[in-house]
């Protein structure tokens, strides 16, 4: 099997991630055989100075983008659509607010040393939560319950969350990305030259990693 690194460069906030996630999770079932696959996180913070409380979520779209309500609600039904196709159920009333995802980063980055397939558990229930069940993940407690979920130590968990432990490598590693020329996630990264934007359907991953293996290994 050809080795693959792939760097899932992403933030819990953008729900074209969850869609993304699902796609390349698939794709990779499909080569189960031909590849072997080695999946890190890594933290892309879309509204790095969103304030505590955060910003209803139609407020904020508009101010950024300057959609309409309209627009929105059929931007939402698209997502709507594409992640029922990868298996991710939206919360078919949307987010309601925009959160800070800093502390999500900060969990995810202590999440990377906690055994194999920490870090993906934890990223997955972090989006149920966001972008699944629109619950606040700038609380605490709904961020220790995302830590549960996916089987983590809650206490080592809340430990992080009550210090200020990987803040500066979860800054640095924002920084080399953005450095790097990512400007919208998800960026899918695969051995450290190779890049995949979007939320691509499970065919488009498919076809992408599969000529991705084949140069590598030839």
């Amino acid at each position: 099997m050809t080795p693959l690194k792939i760097d899932f460069v992403s933030d819990i906030a953008c729900p074209w991630c969850a869609v993304g996630l699902g796609g390349l999770e698939q794709a990779l079932e499909r080569l189960q055989g031909e590849v072997q696959a080695e999946l890190h996180f890594q933290p892309f913070e879309l509204n790095p100075h969103m304030p505590p409380g955060g910003q209803d979520l139609g407020e904020h779209l508009t101010e950024k983008y300057g959609s309409t309500p309209e627009q929105q609600a059929q931007i939402r039904q698209t997502i709507t659509e594409r992640g029922a196709e990868v298996g991710f159920v939206f919360n078919p009333n949307g987010r309601g607010r925009v959160y800070n995802t800093f502390d999500a980063h900060r969990l995810l980055h202590w999440a990377e040393g906690q055994g194999d397939g920490a870090q993906h558990a934890l990223k997955k229930a972090l989006l149920q939560a966001y972008q699944g069940r629109a619950e606040c993940v700038e609380d605490p407690q709904v961020l220790l319950a995302s830590v549960a979920a996916a089987g983590l130590d809650v206490s080592a968990a809340n430990a992080v969350l009550q210090s200020d432990a990987h803040t500066a490598e979860v800054r640095e590693r924002q920084q080399f990305y953005t450095q790097a020329g990512i400007r919208s996630v998800p960026a899918v990264i695969i051995n450290d030259k190779h890049l995949i934007s979007g939320g691509q359907p499970v065919e488009v991953f498919e076809q992408a990693l599969r000529r991705i293996a084949l140069g590598e290994a030839g």
